[in-house]
């Protein structure tokens, strides 16, 4: 199947999926809340639909495996020390960002919501800038 094709798709699952969150359980699809809803002190009765989400997002890629023979996403190119300090950085920007990419890009654009749309611009200037300094400021 074409790459276009299964962008498509995948994109239409994910916005079916954060509509149907948010019109089932009032929530939004932001993958840190989520995540943050799995962590103390949230109530119980949440976590079923929360755990339901995040294996969700871990089985896809089994998932596709097995239908097409392909993940289409290679192994990390980083070591663990540096995807443990990405994934720390990420976490406190999602904190000071008040959400995710996902949160804000998904569900936060397609409310009409000003602070997402300035919150995704920020996140992809923050990533040009990145891209920019790593490969032609640090030649990395």
């Amino acid at each position: 199947m074409h790459p276009f094709a299964l962008a498509a798709i995948g994109g239409v699952m994910i916005g079916t999926s954060a509509v149907l969150l948010m019109a089932l359980t009032g929530c939004i699809a932001g993958i840190s809340g989520i995540v943050g809803g799995l962590l103390p002190p949230k109530p119980v009765a949440d976590r079923s639909w929360r755990l339901a989400f995040i294996l969700g997002l871990v089985a896809a890629p089994a998932a596709l495996r097995t239908f097409s023979g392909d993940v289409l996403i290679g192994p990390p190119t980083v070591g663990t020390p540096v995807l443990i300090a990405a994934g720390l950085l990420v976490g406190i920007g999602t904190a000071l960002g008040g959400g995710c990419t996902s949160g804000h890009g998904i569900c936060g654009i397609s409310r009409l919501s000003v602070r997402s749309v300035v919150a995704v611009v920020t996140f992809i200037a923050a990533g040009v800038l990145t891209v920019f300094v790593t490969r032609h400021v640090l030649g990395a």
